[in-house]
C-alpha cells in the first residue's frame, strides 16, 4: 500500500479551534487505561496456532487505522495533514541483556500478510542492539509497546521536552483471567490537540469490537 499524506484545509477543519487551543495555548496530553476482553481473540488464536504478539499488534494497528484522528501528523515541511494509514512501530525485547529495540513493519489490512511481515522483521532484527533496530522508519507510524510481565491497572506517561508528535502511543500488559474472561490491560497516550475523549473511547471500543469478532479477520 502506498502512503499518502493529505494536507488538512485548516479553514474547513472542524477541529482547528480545538487543535490551536490544546497544541499552542494549553498543551495537553492524556492517558486512558482500559481492560480489553480478548477471550474470543484468544480462542481463535489458539485454533489457528499462531503467536499472540503479532496478533495484538494487528488488532491495535487496524483499530488505529479506522480512526483518522490517530493518523494526523506534521510532514517534513511542517504541514499538518492526515495519512491514509499508519504502520506499527513496536518494541522487541532482548532477553540476554534485558534491553529493547524498536522495529517497524509495513501494515496490511490482510492479517496473513501483516502477520508474515511482523515475523520476518522480528527475526531479521532480533539481534540488533540499537534503540532503533530497523532503519528508515517511515513518517506514518503508530507507537506500540508491550509490558508482558505485569497486568497493570493504570499507566502514566510524560516527556520532559516539548514534542510535535501527534500519533498515539499505545501500551498493553500481561493478559489475565477474571470471572471466566481473559482481559488485556491497555493504555493509550493521546495528544489532546487531535483527539478528545470521544475519539479515544471510539478507538478503544473499536479494539474491543475487533477482538470480539476475531473470527472475521483472523485468517491465515
Amino acid at each position: 500500500m502506498k502512503p499518502i499524506f493529505e494536507p488538512i484545509d485548516l479553514d474547513k477543519w472542524e477541529r482547528r479551534k480545538y487543535f490551536d487551543y490544546f497544541y499552542h495555548k494549553i498543551k495537553t496530553k492524556y492517558n486512558l487505561t482500559k481492560n480489553i476482553d480478548i477471550t474470543r481473540l484468544i480462542e481463535v488464536k489458539e485454533e489457528k496456532g499462531i503467536k499472540i504478539y503479532p496478533t495484538l499488534l494487528y488488532l491495535i494497528t487496524r483499530a488505529v487505522n479506522r480512526n483518522k484522528e490517530f493518523r494526523i501528523s506534521f510532514n517534513s515541511e511542517g504541514v499538518l495533514g492526515i495519512w491514509n494509514y499508519v504502520n506499527p512501530a513496536y518494541t522487541i525485547f532482548h532477553d540476554d541483556d534485558k534491553t529493547f529495540s524498536d522495529v517497524w513493519s509495513e501494515y496490511s489490512e490482510n492479517f496473513a500478510v501483516f502477520y508474515a511481515n511482523i515475523l520476518t522483521d522480528m527475526e531479521t532484527y532480533k539481534d540488533v542492539k540499537e534503540i532503533k533496530a530497523r532503519p528508515d522508519q517511515p513518517a506514518n507510524f503508530c507507537l506500540i509497546s508491550s509490558l508482558p510481565w505485569l497486568s497493570f491497572d493504570g499507566f502514566g506517561q510524560d516527556t520532559f521536552t516539548e514534542s510535535s508528535l501527534l500519533f498515539p502511543f499505545i501500551r498493553f500488559g500481561k493478559y489475565f483471567e477474571q470471572d471466566g474472561r481473559i482481559l488485556l490491560p491497555l493504555a493509550v497516550f493521546i495528544n489532546h490537540a487531535v483527539a478528545d475523549g470521544y475519539h479515544t473511547c471510539k478507538l478503544i471500543n473499536d479494539i474491543q469490537y475487533l477482538s470480539d469478532h476475531a473470527e472475521e479477520w483472523l485468517t491465515i
